[in-house]
């Protein structure tokens, strides 16, 4: 049986696992600056899983 795919949270853990490797081997990331991509990227996931939900409602 085959499920469909949820892109927001494939998106989402994709991310954080990026922001995890960015703070293991970076020195000192700027917090303001990766504060700003979490938000935005997560934006970016919310966004790509609403139009993949209205596609394929379709």
């Amino acid at each position: 049986m085959r499920h469909k795919t949820d892109w927001l949270s494939l998106l989402a853990g994709l991310l954080f696992i990026g922001i995890g490797i960015r703070y293991l081997t970076a020195p000192r990331p700027d917090a303001l600056l990766m504060a700003l991509i979490l938000v935005f990227g997560l934006g970016f996931a919310g966004l790509i899983g609403i139009i993949a939900k209205t596609v394929r409602k379709r």
